[in-house]
């Protein structure tokens, strides 16, 4: 089995700026998309932005400008810059990835999920 593991989140004032990262636990075959999604406190998980193996990326409009997603193949390791921090911002950040272990299908992945709180 492998997992995805985050890190970097914490407490930010706004306007500042964290970095997240999420690797995979053990090595792997093969990995697609790999992206990260937030959840806010009475809220539903959202994209918030996706990259592919050849290095496209999709964002969500709220964080275009200001959050980078980026990834180390050889690592297979995806990060999160993000920039200009706002409150609105504060969620529970996942790792997704479409991976797998050994030669065969893929399987879609969640990482624990960090927590970003965005406050002065």
């Amino acid at each position: 089995q492998v997992q995805l593991v985050e890190s970097g989140g914490g407490l930010v004032q706004p306007g500042g700026s964290l970095r997240l990262s999420c690797a995979a636990s053990r090595r792997i075959f093969s990995i697609n998309d790999m992206g990260w999604y937030r959840q806010g406190p009475g809220k539903q998980r959202e994209l918030v932005a996706v990259i592919s193996s050849g290095g496209r990326t999709n964002y969500a409009d709220s964080v275009k400008g200001r959050f980078t997603i980026s990834r180390d193949n050889a690592k297979n390791t995806v990060y999160l810059q993000m920039n200009s921090l706002k409150p609105e911002d504060t969620a529970g950040y996942y790792c997704n990835a479409e991976l797998a272990v050994v030669p065969g299908p893929q399987d879609n992945f969640w990482g624990q999920g960090t927590q970003v709180t965005v406050s002065s």
